[in-house]
Protein backbone atom coordinates (compact mmCIF):
# COMPACT_ATOMS: atom_id res chain seq x y z
CA UNK A 1 0.00 0.00 0.00
CA UNK A 2 1.31 3.58 -0.81
CA UNK A 3 1.06 6.92 0.54
CA UNK A 4 -2.15 8.89 -0.02
CA UNK A 5 -0.50 13.07 -0.88
CA UNK A 6 -2.60 15.70 -0.78
CA UNK A 7 -2.09 19.28 -2.44
CA UNK A 8 -3.32 22.57 -1.57
CA UNK A 9 -2.99 24.17 -4.56
CA UNK A 10 -2.09 28.23 -4.48
CA UNK A 11 -0.87 30.54 -6.89
CA UNK A 12 2.32 31.19 -5.18
CA UNK A 13 2.61 28.62 -2.72
CA UNK A 14 1.29 24.70 -2.30
CA UNK A 15 0.89 23.27 0.94
CA UNK A 16 1.53 19.53 1.02
CA UNK A 17 0.02 16.41 3.56
CA UNK A 18 1.06 12.98 3.38
CA UNK A 19 -0.38 9.88 5.05
CA UNK A 20 2.02 6.56 6.63
CA UNK A 21 2.41 4.28 4.46
CA UNK A 22 -0.96 2.35 5.95
CA UNK A 23 -2.67 5.09 5.52
CA UNK A 24 -3.99 5.75 8.98
CA UNK A 25 -2.34 9.24 9.95
CA UNK A 26 -2.56 12.52 7.41
CA UNK A 27 0.46 14.81 8.34
CA UNK A 28 1.72 17.68 7.11
CA UNK A 29 4.99 17.52 5.03
CA UNK A 30 5.74 21.03 3.24
CA UNK A 31 4.92 23.97 1.81
CA UNK A 32 6.40 24.40 -1.91
CA UNK A 33 6.74 27.25 -3.89
CA UNK A 34 4.80 26.78 -6.40
CA UNK A 35 6.75 26.85 -9.84
CA UNK A 36 8.96 24.47 -8.44
CA UNK A 37 6.01 22.33 -7.46
CA UNK A 38 6.50 19.89 -10.02
CA UNK A 39 10.41 19.72 -9.45
CA UNK A 40 9.51 18.45 -5.49
CA UNK A 41 6.90 16.32 -6.98
CA UNK A 42 9.32 14.23 -9.17
CA UNK A 43 11.69 14.04 -6.48
CA UNK A 44 9.59 12.94 -3.62
CA UNK A 45 7.60 10.24 -5.99
CA UNK A 46 10.77 8.52 -7.30
CA UNK A 47 11.68 8.01 -3.22
CA UNK A 48 8.21 7.46 -1.74
CA UNK A 49 5.39 5.27 -3.01
CA UNK A 50 2.60 7.17 -3.40
CA UNK A 51 -0.99 5.73 -4.52
CA UNK A 52 -2.72 8.59 -5.10
CA UNK A 53 -2.82 12.42 -5.23
CA UNK A 54 -6.03 13.97 -3.54
CA UNK A 55 -6.03 17.89 -5.01
CA UNK A 56 -8.17 20.17 -3.19
CA UNK A 57 -10.43 22.43 -5.81
CA UNK A 58 -10.95 25.80 -4.85
CA UNK A 59 -14.83 26.97 -5.36
CA UNK A 60 -17.00 29.64 -4.35
CA UNK A 61 -19.35 29.82 -2.09
CA UNK A 62 -22.29 29.40 -5.43
CA UNK A 63 -20.13 26.21 -6.49
CA UNK A 64 -18.64 28.01 -9.30
CA UNK A 65 -14.95 27.42 -9.78
CA UNK A 66 -12.34 30.02 -8.52
CA UNK A 67 -10.05 32.44 -10.20
CA UNK A 68 -7.72 29.72 -9.24
CA UNK A 69 -8.91 26.79 -11.38
CA UNK A 70 -7.73 27.66 -15.13
CA UNK A 71 -4.14 27.68 -13.23
CA UNK A 72 -5.03 24.00 -11.23
CA UNK A 73 -6.29 22.69 -14.63
CA UNK A 74 -2.80 23.44 -16.39
CA UNK A 75 -0.99 21.77 -13.28
CA UNK A 76 -3.44 18.80 -13.58
CA UNK A 77 -2.96 18.40 -17.18
CA UNK A 78 1.13 18.89 -16.78
CA UNK A 79 0.83 16.29 -13.60
CA UNK A 80 -1.10 13.50 -15.63
CA UNK A 81 1.71 13.61 -18.69
CA UNK A 82 3.92 13.43 -15.76
CA UNK A 83 2.64 10.83 -14.43
CA UNK A 84 0.38 9.48 -16.20
CA UNK A 85 -0.63 6.20 -14.37
CA UNK A 86 -0.99 8.24 -10.93
CA UNK A 87 -4.63 8.56 -10.25
CA UNK A 88 -5.91 11.93 -8.98
CA UNK A 89 -8.68 12.57 -7.02
CA UNK A 90 -10.06 16.41 -6.96
CA UNK A 91 -12.03 17.08 -3.49
CA UNK A 92 -13.79 20.58 -2.65
CA UNK A 93 -11.50 22.59 -1.15
CA UNK A 94 -13.85 25.15 0.30
CA UNK A 95 -13.32 26.71 3.97
CA UNK A 96 -9.82 24.35 4.56
CA UNK A 97 -7.73 27.61 4.81
CA UNK A 98 -10.37 28.98 7.41
CA UNK A 99 -10.21 25.62 9.00
CA UNK A 100 -6.58 25.59 9.24
CA UNK A 101 -6.49 28.73 10.80
CA UNK A 102 -8.80 28.38 13.45
CA UNK A 103 -6.73 25.02 14.40
CA UNK A 104 -3.62 27.29 14.42
CA UNK A 105 -5.82 29.12 17.16
CA UNK A 106 -7.08 25.94 19.16
CA UNK A 107 -3.16 24.42 19.10
CA UNK A 108 -2.15 27.52 20.98
CA UNK A 109 0.22 29.30 18.40
CA UNK A 110 0.83 32.74 19.15
CA UNK A 111 -0.02 35.60 16.72
CA UNK A 112 3.01 35.61 15.03
CA UNK A 113 3.39 31.88 14.15
CA UNK A 114 -0.53 32.46 13.01
CA UNK A 115 0.74 34.39 10.25
CA UNK A 116 2.56 31.94 8.70
CA UNK A 117 0.56 31.41 5.45
CA UNK A 118 3.13 28.50 4.46
CA UNK A 119 1.82 27.15 8.03
CA UNK A 120 -1.42 27.58 6.54
CA UNK A 121 -1.22 25.88 2.92
CA UNK A 122 0.58 22.96 4.59
CA UNK A 123 -2.39 22.32 7.63
CA UNK A 124 -4.69 23.06 4.69
CA UNK A 125 -3.68 20.01 2.79
CA UNK A 126 -3.64 18.00 6.22
CA UNK A 127 -6.91 18.72 6.56
CA UNK A 128 -8.11 18.13 2.80
CA UNK A 129 -6.35 14.71 3.18
CA UNK A 130 -8.06 14.09 6.46
CA UNK A 131 -11.67 14.88 5.19
CA UNK A 132 -10.91 12.46 2.31
CA UNK A 133 -9.79 9.93 4.52
CA UNK A 134 -13.12 10.03 6.67
CA UNK A 135 -15.20 9.67 3.65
Amino acid sequence: MGRLLSIDFGEKRTGIAVTDELQIIASGLTTVETPKLMEFLKEYISKEQVEKVIIGEPKRLNNEPSQVTPVLNAFIEQFHKQFPSMVVVRVDERFTSKMAFQTMIDSGLKKKQRKDKALIDEIAATIILQDYMNQ
